[in-house]
């Protein structure tokens, strides 16, 4: 099968679960919403909630994987099998003695972890219930930490649906646990201040944390894995990985580590109440077409090119590279093109019920437009880091990323002190959009003078087509929601009905278009759905 063929095949199946993943988390995030709203208590356990998520999306989707992949893909292709297990017991027992630290002290030092966040004169005693939440929740870092290094580990052998299933699990964990059955106890046993279904909800996702790693290590032990206690500082492949993964942070996991800025920012005393909360929301919308479609692209990407490198073809790297990123841009833009016209409606559909009310919405939906304008560079990103990953530099990726980091700040604190009145809580979501595009355009520059050219006038030429079918949908979308009266619709089920028209309606049209342009990007993307319709079907036939 040829690369192209494989990244297709493995992307797939990647999707697949990730679509369920996704639409559990949707539900997750929902309970949140219906439960809690924009309240003080939601900001609060988002808070404290973003902190070990924040180190699951530098791990499982940035730095431990692009750190590990490359060297224990050499160890698979240059040295035996028994060398390449002992170097992947090496690191498991190595990780485990760090994240155990690791958690020993975010749970001693919640307090001042939580306090990180109040630096720009918000009330510290409205987050006394985060520092509690936190205490609860950051145990799980250690169990999301083991996870990541199991699931790359599988990535190499072309193992991808388990490892993307795994949050399913961890999403159905907290889902129980938001249901009044078994929130109401825990809440009477509780003391007096910390009496909210919140408790429940940190209590889930620890839970749900350790049922991910049970999931993937009998998968492991299957592959050859075995856990006999081997730890060790000097090895050469271990010292090789901590290099690689320090500047990797900053690098695959940029997005995040901004994300992280931008709940700073948002939790200032300037900011209305449920900023915070209206952030996570926004961003948890916008990863439904980042998570599901170039997450899972990233993925299958990074072992395929770590074998290329590793075999001396770097002309077929930057061509796997130029064809990842077209797919994924013809998915990107148009979704970025209906989140901007349609955000009001999809919020009002996904969270605005039970303490969730209109004001809630707005505040979502102004940050979701400003996350939506970066929303093709966010994908990118997460396209050209592996690139460079896969030739085991991970330096540059890192410094472009602090440069990226100083210049979200500076723009969070433009915004934030000058033009709070014009932005209000979408001003941090503006300015990790602006800091995504000077990272992707940094990096892409670089590896061009570098290595040579990477088809830019070709990606240029695609995009511009993408653009067109873009803004024949975006006029598609305007008509619908002005013609629509979605505002006067106040039952659910017509609501659905009326956003579920406007979506496949203006969607037709792009693809329509896309056809009639002759698009390369369209008939490729046919052949991952149908791919995935496969994927489906073998799973069934394994299923009965």
């Amino acid at each position: 099968m040829t690369v192209k063929g494989q990244i297709l095949r493995s992307a797939s199946a990647i999707a697949l679960v990730t679509v369920i993943s996704r639409i559990c988390g949707y539900l997750r995030d929902q309970r949140v919403a219906l439960l809690l709203g924009t309240s003080p208590a939601a900001d609060s356990f988002v808070l404290a909630f973003s902190i070990p998520n924040l180190i699951r999306r530098m791990t499982g989707e940035g730095s431990l994987a692009a750190s590990f992949i490359p060297v224990f893909s050499s160890y698979l292709r240059n040295k035996s099998g028994r060398e390449a297990w002992a170097f992947a017991r090496k690191v498991f027992w190595d990780l485990v003695v760090l994240l155990a630290l690791l958690t020993l002290l975010g749970v001693i030092f919640s307090r001042q972890v939580i306090y990180i966040y109040t630096i720009f004169g918000a009330d510290r005693s409205r987050w006394e219930m985060a520092v509690f939440l936190n205490r609860i929740i950051f145990p799980a870092v250690f169990f999301i930490g083991l996870g990541a290094l199991a699931s790359a580990i599988l990535n190499c052998f072309r193992v991808f649906a388990l490892p993307a299933a795994t949050p399913i699990f961890l999403n159905l964990a907290f889902i129980l646990f938001s249901l009044g059955v078994i929130y109401r106890p825990i809440m009477r046993v509780m003391p007096e201040p910390y009496r909210s279904p919140a408790v429940s909800l940190a209590i889930g996702f620890l839970i749900g944390a350790v049922v991910q790693l049970a999931i993937l290590v009998p998968a492991l032990a299957n592959r050859g894995m075995s856990f006999q206690f081997s730890l060790s500082a000097t090895d050469p492949g271990i010292q090789k990985v901590a290099r690689m993964m320090g500047p990797a942070f900053f690098g695959m996991s940029v997005y995040q580590i901004n994300q992280y800025v931008d709940r700073i920012f948002s939790a200032s005393s300037l900011m209305p109440t449920g900023s915070v909360t209206s952030l996570y929301l926004a961003d948890r919308v916008m990863q439904l077409v980042l998570g599901t479609y170039a997450i899972a692209v990233s993925t299958a990407l990074l072992p395929a090119m770590s074998h290329q490198v590793a075999e001396g073809k770097f002309e077929e790297m930057k061509q796997t590279f130029g064809f990842s990123l077209r797919i994924v841009s013809f998915v990107a833009i148009p979704a970025a093109v209906g989140l901007i016209l349609l955000r009001h409606p999809i919020i009002q559909v996904l969270f605005q019920h039970g303490a969730f009310v209109p004001e809630s919405t707005a505040l979502t939906a102004r940050a979701l437009f400003y996350y939506s304008l970066g929303l093709p560079a966010f994908a990118a990103i997460k396209l050209i880091t592996p690139m460079y990953y896969s030739t085991q530099d991970t330096m540059t990726p890192a410094r472009i990323g602090a440069y990226s980091l100083i210049l979200n700040i500076a723009l969070n604190t433009i915004f934030l002190f000058l033009m709070f009145r014009y932005f209000s809580n979408g001003s941090p979501a503006l300015a990790s959009s602006i800091a995504a595009y000077f990272n992707f355009v940094a990096l892409f520059v670089i590896f061009r003078r570098r290595y040579g050219r990477l088809g830019a006038r070709g990606l240029i030429a695609s995009i511009a087509k993408m653009a067109l079918c873009a803004t024949a949908m975006a006029a598609a979308c305007l008509v619908a929601a002005r013609f629509s009266e979605f505002g006067g619709a106040h039952h659910l089920p017509y609501q659905i009905g009326l956003l579920a028209a406007m979506i496949f309606g203006s969607t037709g049209i792009y693809f329509g278009l896309a056809w009639l342009l002759r698009c390369e990007e369209l008939s490729e993307f046919l052949l991952l759905l149908r791919q995935v319709d496969r994927t489906q079907v073998s799973a069934s036939g394994a299923g009965a």
